[in-house]
């Protein structure tokens, strides 16, 4: 799973699963695809990820097909600036699929309309709930259970008391007695007490004369009251953030529409780079099909470091295109 706020999600208004969803493909790019539509939402959805965890593709071959299905209509990265409640405020660069295969126009729409929508903070790893419309906060009589009524208690705890001269006849409480102790029970009952546990702590252990049965009440009462339940800790609320602009991202790098034109999911050079390396791949100049048994991991074995951007440099040679040239930071 991605980090919080990043990773896979769903763009949405989804046909349902049909076996013709991914028949515009090639066959390698149709098993990447049905790949990448079963991940949970909020999976990572880089090109090394996703190859150290499919069984038969390496590193080129998903970086390639996933250019494909962003050529094909079925990948965007989308930025979006979030604004906190709190007034923090952060670029979070999100990767949508669709099933359905969307046009380019689709896209750029589906991106305006993410202006505006409400991100919950109790983000779960890799989820960002942009899609999810502003909502009224419910009403809090119907979140709150009934308060039970005011004398409801004061009347439970008067029973109580005067119930106590059946448990034992020494402790006779008069009418007065019961309505100045009413209080005292009622205190008892709040912390957790039930009439028994009041009633017990009253008579047990009593002398063999009781000759102020309502000064002795009190005192036990008081004396044995039972601790204040431990409160609990409330959670704080968390805060909601509201995406304040949205623009698309190149899959490939940092560009954006801020700096740069992105068409099918690319900015200029990653397409280019992306064309070379289909057009090398079809001359043969690159093998990324299955992956061979030697790529596995195994006891003592010698890998060949390869230098990365030069490979990628005599790729773009080989398809007579100018050096790639670097972004000023």
């Amino acid at each position: 799973m991605a980090n919080p706020g990043y990773g896979k999600r769903l763009a949405g208004d989804e046909d349902p699963h049909a076996d013709p969803d991914f028949a515009h493909l090639s066959p390698r790019e149709a098993e990447i695809a049905v790949f990448v539509d079963h991940l949970d939402d909020g999976h990572a959805m880089g090109h090394k990820v996703l190859a150290a965890q499919h069984p038969r593709y390496g590193q080129q071959a998903v970086r390639t097909s996933l250019g494909r299905l962003a050529d094909a209509g079925h990948l965007r990265w989308i930025r979006e600036h979030i604004t906190v409640e709190d007034n923090t405020m952060r670029w979070v660069t999100r990767t949508y699929w669709s099933r359905t295969r969307r046009s380019n126009e689709w896209w750029e729409e589906f991106a305006r309309e993410r202006k505006g929508r409400i991100v919950p903070g109790d983000l779960g790893p890799g989820l960002a709930r942009t899609d999810e419309p502003e909502l009224p906060e419910p009403e809090a009589d119907q979140q709150s259970e009934p308060e039970p009524e005011p004398d409801s208690e004061a009347s439970t705890s008067y029973l109580t008391l005067a119930g106590i001269r059946e448990a034992d006849p020494r402790m006779s409480l008069s009418a007065s007695d019961c309505r100045s102790l009413a209080s005292l029970a009622g205190e008892w009952l709040s912390r957790g007490a039930t009439p028994g546990d009041i009633t017990r702590a009253v008579t047990e252990g009593l002398p063999s004369t009781v000759n102020n049965p309502g000064g002795l009440a009190r005192n036990r009462l008081e004396n044995k009251m039972p601790p204040k339940k431990a409160k609990i800790r409330q959670k704080a609320a968390p805060r909601r953030a509201r995406v304040t602009r949205a623009v698309m991202a190149c899959m490939d790098c940092d560009a954006d529409e801020r700096t740069t034109e992105i068409k099918g999911g690319m900015c200029p050079d990653c397409r280019a780079e992306f064309e070379a390396a289909v057009a090398a791949e079809e001359a043969g100049l690159l093998d990324v099909g299955y992956v061979p048994d030697t790529f596995l991991a195994v006891p003592d074995a010698v890998y060949e470091v390869v230098d990365v951007p030069r490979r990628a440099a005599e790729v773009r040679a080989a398809a007579g295109l100018p050096p790639r040239a670097e972004r000023a930071l």
